[in-house]
């Protein structure tokens, strides 16, 4: 998504033209300082706004929406990004439809498995040969059995059915559900990122103005 911010005066392109490249390079340079001020105080509200949308168990996560500012080229205006580098937080900001066969592992309440440490307890189970499928209540679930050699990969999932079950303890042999199959999952938008940003405008505006007034521009 991309934003525009204009404003008449010293910013109008035609205005900003005429004035002489010394007094250009001040207006510049203001703008640049406080986009970059403005752009702390933006990040931080859609981080807090984050905290409050997921249930945020790494700090990392939140932490990973900032601000950056381009201001690399002079033949181009300044540029304020706000965002994050985490690939798939842009669908749990829009909601959508993820389609294809996918395995959703069957962990205890509130907890989440990567990608690769997920991929690593398949494996896991497929060199032992201890991984099946069975269809239960119109659901595609795999299974597999609890033995020695799979000790470390269904620590956490003995757990779950522990849970799910009230029992206090699974014995060796007894088979339990690893993940559900589904052909699609559904998420819904949790974080309108573009109205947040969008709220915020005013604040970019008064911090520009701000350092050009600060400097006599």
């Amino acid at each position: 998504m991309k934003l525009s911010l204009t404003t008449s005066g010293l910013l109008d392109p035609q205005r900003l033209d005429s004035w002489i490249p010394e007094k250009r390079r001040a207006i510049r340079k203001a703008v640049e300082a406080g986009m970059k001020s403005a752009g702390k105080e933006i990040a931080q509200t859609v981080q807090s706004r984050m905290q409050a949308a997921f249930k945020v168990r790494k700090v990392g996560f939140v932490r990973s929406m900032r601000h950056k500012l381009y201001a690399g080229s002079p033949e181009k205006f300044p540029a304020l990004l706000i965002g994050s580098k985490i690939p798939w937080l842009g669908i749990h900001m829009r909601g959508g439809t993820i389609a294809g066969r996918m395995l959703i592992p069957l962990l205890p309440e509130h907890q989440r498995l990567g990608r690769k440490a997920f991929r690593r307890v398949i494996d896991g189970l497929m060199r032992t040969g201890n991984a099946f499928f069975i269809q239960k209540n119109g659901k595609v679930i795999l299974m597999a059995e609890v033995i020695k050699e799979n000790t470390a990969e269904l620590r956490r999932f003995k757990r779950a059915e522990r849970g799910r079950t009230g029992a206090k303890s699974i014995k060796r042999g007894q088979e339990i559900p690893i993940a559900v199959l589904v052909p699609t999952v559904t998420l819904r938008g949790r974080l309108d990122l573009p109205g947040i940003v969008r709220s915020q405008l005013p604040k970019l505006s008064a911090s520009i103005l701000q350092q050009l007034n600060t400097h006599g521009l």
